[in-house]
């Protein structure tokens, strides 16, 4: 293994199944079935022989069920899945990993396994992942059973939880799920862009129904139909109200049974391979950032790490964004693209550039932690069939909190330089926990099967501070009015450690 050598982007492969439990047992896909099948798929589009034998670093992306405290693991417990896709697979990798949770490690394994090709640690990596919700919940709904029960003796590095995304104040305040901590996002932006409810959803609408068509055309997605404006900016009973500003297909859709697949290797190996040159897809370059708990960031209407990981992205690769051709952003909701184009300087509602390729996670489907690396594995097609083009891949985990960015073409650079180790945040606001008064910066409404339950505002002092509280009816009933209440004034009382607030 050589210090220095030119990591490259070699083979990607996708697996998806329609199984939902109402045909019976019969073709039952777990998660290691379809990351087996995605990663056959990849060592396929390779097209050399002998490649599983090669790989020295196999990781695995971590599923839904693994990433969640006390999980129940109905059908059975798979406690080695980098092993057990080894197996399967006839690889047997000095290196096994099973990465942490969120959406960004997809491309943040490739910016790591790239760096740890260029130092000479491994030649010949396999990244893959998948989820099975959508079997999962159909076998219980169906009474079906099936079993993932499976493991292995190979020792793997086990990456754990990572850090907690939540705070003991957020979850006071009922802030237990993406769609909550997304909707003060999203309802931030609509204040600062002057939108009422119906203009931001329509906004919404306007910017994911490019989205849909996309995904209608794409064989490998979940949810293959193409929505019009209209449909997606209406609450129905097929698109009904989630957590507001939020109707359900504005939202990523996890019930999927998707997998996906990529293998990186060093240049002096695929040469030694016999790895066409026509199937190389270099990375550019590569950025990471990661920001504090929503309750404590500065800014609520964007992304202070996406700006900061797909800038360090692009410095590394010499372009701005306008030298880009593809575009492959995360999209579990609305504003996650408004802050990345933001970022990004991209006018969405004028530039003729797609921004997705797999047709977002709404549409195409949202397999937990590993969207992304379909968006790889797109981009590495694309990429294959416009050699002169360079793509961009944003991956988004926890609520804007973990990103990392890859810029790929089909031209090598003329000298690879690794990824930067993730910046953090340093600026943070101070809470106040005591009685207040403030000004209503953004808020959510939750809802359930009766309608709205619940609502939850961040609130800004004359001081700078900011208080978090949950509405009385009174105050409810505000949140739900066509106009944003942002900018109103509230008074908030404290018992327990939840606020509680009434318009002033």
């Amino acid at each position: 293994m050589a210090k220095g050598d030119m990591p490259v982007l070699v083979g990607v492969g996708q697996s998806l199944s329609q199984w939902d439990g109402t045909a019976g047992p019969a073709d039952a896909p777990s998660p290691l079935s379809l990351m087996t099948d995605a990663s056959r798929a990849a060592l396929d589009d390779v097209g050399v022989a002998g490649l599983a034998e090669a790989i020295d670093a196999l990781a695995v992306v971590r599923i839904f069920e693994d990433s969640i405290g006390r999980a129940s693991h109905p059908h059975g417990h798979n406690s080695n899945l980098p092993g057990t896709l080894a197996r399967d697979l006839g690889a047997r990798p000095a290196h096994l990993i099973y990465e942490a949770v969120g959406g960004q490690s997809p491309q943040a394994l490739v910016n790591e396994m790239a760096g740890r090709i260029h130092a000479g640690e491994i030649e010949c990596a396999l990244i893959s992942g998948s989820e099975a919700n959508r079997a999962s919940k159909g076998a219980r709904r169906h009474g079906v059973e099936i079993d993932w029960t499976d493991g292995d003796d190979a020792t793997f590095e086990d990456r754990g939880m990572g850090p907690m995304l939540l705070s003991r104040t957020e979850i006071k305040h009922g802030l237990v799920a993406a769609a909550y901590f997304y909707g003060l996002f999203e309802n931030a932006i609509a204040a600062r862009e002057g939108r009422t409810r119906s203009q931001h959803r329509r906004a919404m609408a306007e910017l994911f129904q490019p989205f849909s068509a996309i995904a209608a055309r794409n064989p490998f997605s979940q949810f293959p139909v193409e929505h019009s404006v209209d449909f997606l900016a209406t609450a129905s009973r097929e698109n009904y109200e989630y957590a507001d500003p939020f109707l359900k297909w504005f939202i990523a859709q996890d019930a999927v049974n998707q997998g996906a697949a990529a293998i990186i290797m060093s240049s002096s190996k695929a040469d030694t391979l016999g790895v066409p040159q026509a199937k190389r897809i270099y990375l550019q370059g590569g950025g990471e950032a990661g920001d504090d708990h929503i309750s404590v960031r500065p800014r609520l209407d964007g992304s202070w790490a996406m700006e900061v990981a797909a800038s360090r992205a692009l410095e590394q690769a010499g372009v701005s964004p306008a030298d880009i051709r593809h575009f492959d952003l995360y999209s579990c909701f609305p504003c996650a693209v408004f802050s990345s184009t933001a970022a990004l300087g991209i006018d969405w509602k004028t530039d003729p550039r797609p921004l997705t390729l797999t047709g977002g996670l709404p549409f195409f489907g949202g397999p937990g932690n590993n969207y992304s690396l379909h968006g790889i594995a797109e981009m590495v097609h694309k990429l294959r069939s416009a050699p002169g083009d360079l793509g961009l891949v944003l991956a988004n985990g926890g609520w804007m909190t973990k990103e990392a960015v890859g810029i790929y073409s089909a031209t090598a650079p003329k000298a690879f330089t690794p990824a930067a180790p993730a910046a953090k945040a340093k600026d943070q606001v101070t809470l106040c926990d005591t009685d207040c008064d403030g000004t209503l910066e953004t808020f959510t409404v939750t809802h359930g099967r009766e309608g709205p339950e619940s609502g939850i505002i961040f609130a800004r002092l004359a001081d700078g501070r900011r208080a978090l509280a949950r509405a009385t009816p009174a105050a409810l009933a505000i949140l739900r009015e066509e106009t944003s209440p942002v900018g109103r004034k509230v008074a908030i009382t404290v018992a327990d450690e939840v606020g509680t607030f009434d318009f002033i």
